[in-house]
């Protein structure tokens, strides 16, 4: 039920989109108005001491909200390729802060695998997790994100309790926050993976570094 209801938001979200998106985008419901960012578009940044599913200072100039989903192929190249990249430039000099959402998008294995990475997090080891998921290409809903993978993959990952991390998987808490994700993902405009927002400028799909570097430096210069 829950995630139906998800998934209505996001349909009426996209559906009703036009003049109204900057009204609608981001915020908890269409009568609120979400903040600004510096280049103009919804701020969904959290900026949360502690978040695991972050990387970098919370009070760096360059907030990019990230919005994929572990079957993405693309999502997995920008991982593979990109993110280090990014990190090392701009993340570990204090420019940028990246922000993961799951937006599961291709089926049951995106599901489980979005939950499982909430799990991660709850030990500390989001991102870990995250590396060892996207560390080759996975096949599409054919079994390579099965829980038994999932949970292997943990243990790699160095999350400590693993009995733990089943249970956190299954949880309801781990489904909604999935589902938080999605609806703020879809109302933000997301219809596809990998989506990113760079101070609340959207950038879609895995493109290249240079890409990037130039909307974080423009959003840096603001």
């Amino acid at each position: 039920m829950l995630l139906a209801a998800a998934l209505l938001l996001g349909l009426a979200a996209i559906g009703g989109r036009g003049g109204k998106e900057a009204e609608t985008a981001g915020s908890p419901s269409a009568s609120a108005s979400p903040s600004r960012s510096r280049a103009g578009g919804p701020d969904l940044a959290r900026r949360k001491n502690g978040d695991p599913f972050a990387l970098g200072r919370t009070d760096a100039p360059v907030v990019m909200i990230e919005y994929s989903d572990f079957q993405c192929p693309f999502c997995g190249r920008f991982a593979r390729e990109t993110e280090p990249r990014l990190i090392q430039k701009y993340v570990d000099t204090g420019v940028l802060r990246i922000e993961w959402r799951n937006f599961p998008i291709f089926g049951d294995e995106s599901k489980a695998a979005a939950q499982a990475s909430y799990a991660a997090g709850r030990q500390g080891r989001f991102w870990a997790f995250h590396d060892r998921v996207y560390a080759e290409p996975r096949r599409r809903n054919s079994g390579d994100l099965a829980d038994k993978h999932l949970v292997a993959w943990a243990r790699e990952a160095g999350v400590p309790g693993l009995a733990r991390f089943r249970a956190d998987m299954k949880s309801g808490e781990a489904e909604d926050a999935m589902i938080a994700d999605q609806v703020e993902g879809y109302r933000a405009g997301a219809a596809s993976t990998p989506t990113f927002l760079v101070n609340g400028r959207p950038i879609l799909g895995a493109q290249p570094f240079e890409v990037f570097a130039r909307a974080i430096e423009e959003a840096r210069g603001r």
